[in-house]
């Protein structure tokens, strides 16, 4: 016999020789009783199990004595090298490392910041110190400038809160602004917060009740037709939700109110924030064809024919005015959410009046039976784009519940603008109201910070869902109204 086939190692070998010698034991099994068979079997099973262990260690030993990988292996015919050595003897072998050279790297996930709103930190100022030299009487006029202004401002009673004072409160900590203001939005809220005021007066503009008006540095004439970009309106504190007016008018898509912004005054309002609103002197009244205030009468013959609709030109017996017939639309769906009456229903026709409302304090109340006799108030346009409404001001009311809401405001109307339904609908009203308000840090913290903030858009979505209902119930079309 070969010896290597004979070898006791050749587990190939072993295997046949035992399944012969398992046939016979088979073959003189038949002749013995159950109880014998069962254990010869369970015997040679045992045996065998033995032996198969066995083997498998014994192989496995000698694998890992002939491993080139093995950390206590050492190669039989080449000795063992050390780094240095490997360098100066030129070792161009390329060994794959050891598992004990392997490092795992584990990365922290990048820490986002909430959607809603970007940033809630105020970024550190760091001023540079700029060294300027006087050349001539250079240091002699800046003395004058600083002088004149410190004097300016003690006569208007104001001190350096009132201009810039070293940070905006309009607070963008992102790459860009949200995007449903211009660039004109946010360049118009910088200059209403930060810009340094030189001038108040109380005017009175043709068509319009007496305004408060303050003038910047930036002003270069005295005249208030000329005072555009560079004026604005002080309101009441009590009228703060013209802030509010100015960034829902930008989130549904509508663009027809002025910039609006909060600002503290220390001559005004006893210092408490006050609601400043561009002011724009190209801004006049609305009249209908013979020169006089628009009428509730007239209003709804003119929403009946759909004045300036596709181009058509108004007949005079419609009593259209100069208003494009989305304009009243967009109108009805800004003055409902806000529950503005004093425009489309300054004697409370529509709701019941507190006692404190302007149309129970004034009598206008009783005056309901006649109601298209009754005049629109605050209806604005510019001079030079008649066609387009400036919703001018924006005073809402967010205590008046949802059973007590001005209906009357819908009145004559069948279409409302698809932008501003679809905001409605898209369950996005509440997140773009935080990240736009929090923009202006003085009206976020005049009212309360986040949570106050949260229970106003409480109101509107409350009122959206009511008016979402009626445009179901009503048959209201949805329809494109791009200007």
């Amino acid at each position: 016999m070969d010896t290597h086939t004979a070898r006791p190692g050749n587990v190939g070998d072993t295997l046949i020789c035992l399944s012969v010698s398992f046939l016979k034991v088979c073959n003189c099994c038949r002749r013995y009783s159950a109880v014998r068979k069962y254990l010869i079997i369970a015997v040679v099973c045992f045996v065998y199990l033995f032996f198969t262990v066995h083997v498998n260690h014994t192989s496995t030993r000698q694998d890992k004595r002939h491993d080139p990988w093995s950390r206590n292996s050492v190669h039989p015919q080449k000795p063992t090298e050390t780094y240095q050595d490997s360098i100066e003897g030129g070792v161009n072998e390329s060994l794959s490392p050891t598992r004990s050279n392997v490092v795992y790297i584990t990365l922290k996930s990048k820490r986002h910041k909430p959607a809603i709103i970007r940033g809630t930190v105020r970024p550190k100022l760091r001023r540079k110190k700029v060294k300027v030299r006087p050349q001539g009487g250079t240091q002699d006029k800046a003395k004058d400038a600083r002088h004149n202004a410190n004097t300016v401002d003690k006569q208007l009673g104001y001190s350096e809160l009132d201009g810039s004072d070293g940070y905006s409160s309009i607070r963008i900590y992102s790459e860009r602004a949200p995007p449903w203001f211009s660039i004109d939005d946010i360049t118009a809220m910088r200059f209403l917060a930060d810009s340094k005021i030189t001038q108040i007066d109380e005017v009175a503009p043709p068509g319009f009740s007496s305004l408060i008006l303050f003038k910047s540095a930036t002003n270069q004439t005295d005249d208030d037709d000329a005072c555009r970009k560079c004026c604005g309106v002080v309101r009441r504190p009590l009228d703060m939700s013209e802030v509010f007016a100015f960034h829902l008018d930008r989130i549904l898509g509508l663009n027809r109110t002025l910039p609006a912004v909060s600002r503290r005054f220390h001559s005004l309002g006893d210092g408490q924030p006050c609601p400043v609103v561009l002011w724009d002197p190209s801004l006049s009244p609305l009249v209908d064809q013979t020169s006089e205030r628009v009428s509730w009468g007239s209003y709804q013959t003119s929403l009946k024919y759909k004045c300036w609709h596709r181009g058509i030109t108004p007949k005079p017996e419609w009593r259209c005015t100069s208003i494009h017939h989305h304009e009243w639309s967009k109108l009805v769906v800004f003055d409902f959410l806000l529950q503005i009456y004093e425009r489309l229903d300054k004697n409370c026709c529509g709701f019941k009046p507190r006692p404190e409302d302007t149309c129970v304090e004034l009598g206008h109340h009783e005056a309901c039976t006649d109601k298209d006799s009754m005049e629109l108030t605050h209806m604005v346009h510019r001079r030079h784009d008649p066609h387009h409404l400036v919703f001018f001001n924006n005073k809402g009311y967010f205590d008046r519940d949802e059973e007590n809401l001005d209906f009357r405001l819908l009145e004559g109307i069948k279409e409302l603008p698809d932008q501003s339904v679809s905001v409605l609908r898209s369950q996005r009203l509440r997140e773009k109201l935080l990240q736009s308000l929090f923009l202006d840090q003085q009206y976020w913290d005049s009212q309360g910070g986040r949570q106050g903030i949260e229970k106003l858009i409480d109101v509107i979505e409350r009122r959206a869902k009511v008016l979402l209902t009626y445009i179901n119930a009503h048959g209201i079309k949805v329809v494109p109204m791009n200007s």
